[in-house]
């Protein structure tokens, strides 16, 4: 069993004693904690959303959720199944205080979480996420009086919200799409994407759906983290069906990975840059992803005149870099397009629009489309070290051998090489550093990746 008490919320697995898993008791305490930070901020805070995906656990953590939140004296609006950006922007239309998402993302069907959100719609700072960890550490909460207990409204608009969103995006044209008349497969895992994908192409006039693993049960029909070696199945589908693109999302839709006619990985760190491209050549402006996420999105920007700047890895980190540097796409290498025109935050629906639109209007298919972007390999490595190690003083000394070249250390060190970069990062529950690289070639990238690791 597992539990993990973090700055961006509460997540672990079903089932076992309080405290070593996701129990009842905890999903409470943890609830009241966030409430209790909501009224602490705004003393007339009402009313919190709460949305999920379709998890097996979902219901059960739902009723907990929305319990514990009615005992604290708040209001609650509960969208049913919905994607984490729909929830998202349902708070901002509810002028709601704040939110919960019910989801584990990427995480396999044991795992639940709570992700929670301000009245922004956007997720909490580091300094709330730690005072809601303090606050349920001393349980310092008090529930609310019978006559001031909070009330329960159901409300199941918001996927069609969203969707209509969506359409009315300046950059996306809907008729351009229904013209292209493309045959789109999908594979949503099934969970909630199966309700919200196939509407959303419909809407989008996308009139030739194949879709897989649509049901939204929970069972997951395989890894629900939408990387290629778990894709293979949609990969053949798209071969055989003759489709013109496959879009995959991890359960809460918040990820997007494109596969293209030809049955091959567009690459996730490609998501963000194919759609990034498309709005700096309507919108020119700056661009901003993790530290971890291609070069590709650098080069794209600076090639459409822009700025682009690396934050530090965490979509609360990337969002507070792109106002800081007034960015007009952001994001993340994991398929996670975060476009300010809509809200600050990740969501597969508006990658979906803004990504056909794209494709219409080229007229190439995905993978000519594909070939357009600098091509960049990547590979992932950690190295063990003991529990008495130094990890700072470690880093330290790696920045310090790599001093002739720019170095950025807001998150770890990251090494930028002429064409290749190195980033170490390393753990903050392990004795480990994590190794990643980028370069030209698969094996250039594996290469430097074991040289950096063998100097350590």
């Amino acid at each position: 069993m597992s539990l993990i008490k973090s700055i961006s919320g509460i997540r672990g697995t079903i089932g076992g004693k309080a405290g070593e898993g996701l129990s009842p008791l905890d999903v409470v305490k943890f609830t009241a904690a966030y409430a209790t930070l909501i009224k602490s901020a705004d003393p007339a805070a009402r009313t919190i959303v709460v949305g999920r995906d379709a998890r097996i656990s979902g219901e059960m953590v739902r009723n907990m959720v929305v319990g514990t939140l009615m005992g604290m004296g708040l209001d609650v609006v509960d969208i049913g199944l919905a994607t984490t950006p729909t929830t998202e922007l349902a708070v901002t239309m509810e002028h709601a205080a704040g939110g919960i998402i019910l989801t584990a993302s990427h995480n396999p069907k044991q795992w639940n979480a709570l992700k929670l959100l301000n009245a922004k719609g956007e997720f909490l700072n580091a300094a709330e996420g730690n005072e809601i960890l303090q606050i349920a550490e001393r349980e310092s909460f008090t529930f609310a009086e019978v006559d001031k207990l909070g009330k329960v409204k159901t409300d199941n608009s918001y996927t069609k919200k969203h969707i209509d969103h969506v359409l009315a995006l300046k950059l996306v044209d809907a008729a351009a799409i229904k013209k292209a008349d493309f045959t789109v497969a999908i594979d949503t895992v099934n969970s909630v994407g199966g309700i919200v994908l196939p509407e959303l192409l419909r809407a989008l006039g996308v009139n030739k759906i194949i879709e897989l693993n649509t049901d939204p049960t929970g069972v997951f029909a395989h890894n629900p983290e939408p990387l290629p070696q778990h894709l293979t199945e949609i990969a053949d589908l798209i071969k055989n069906k003759k489709a013109d693109v496959g879009f995959v999302v991890d359960p809460d839709v918040d990820r997007l990975a494109i596969i293209t006619e030809q049955g091959e990985m567009f690459g996730e760190e490609y998501t963000l840059v194919s759609v990034a491209d498309y709005v700096l050549s309507h919108t020119p402006g700056n661009t901003v992803s993790n530290m971890s996420s291609t070069r590709a999105l650098r080069d794209v920007t600076e090639r459409r005149g822009g700025k682009y700047t690396a934050s530090a890895v965490g979509e609360v980190n990337v969002v507070k870099q792109m106002k800081d540097s007034n960015a007009v796409i952001g994001g993340e290498g994991n398929g996670g397009v975060i476009y300010p025109a809509s809200h600050y935050g990740r969501d597969a629906l508006v990658g979906i629009g803004l990504f056909l639109t794209h494709l219409a209007k080229t007229g190439k298919t995905v993978s000519e489309l594909r070939a357009t972007y600098p091509s960049y390999f990547m590979a992932k490595e950690r190295l063990d070290l003991s529990p008495t190690t130094d990890v700072d003083a470690l880093l330290a000394s790696v920045k310090k051998k790599y001093a002739d070249y720019p170095v950025n250390d807001i998150d770890g060190v990251k090494v930028d090489f002429p064409d290749r970069w190195v980033h170490f990062r390393k753990s903050n529950t392990e004795p480990i550093v994590r190794i990643y690289t980028e370069a030209p070639t698969q094996r250039e990238a594996e290469e430097l990746a074991k040289s950096v690791m063998s100097i350590i």
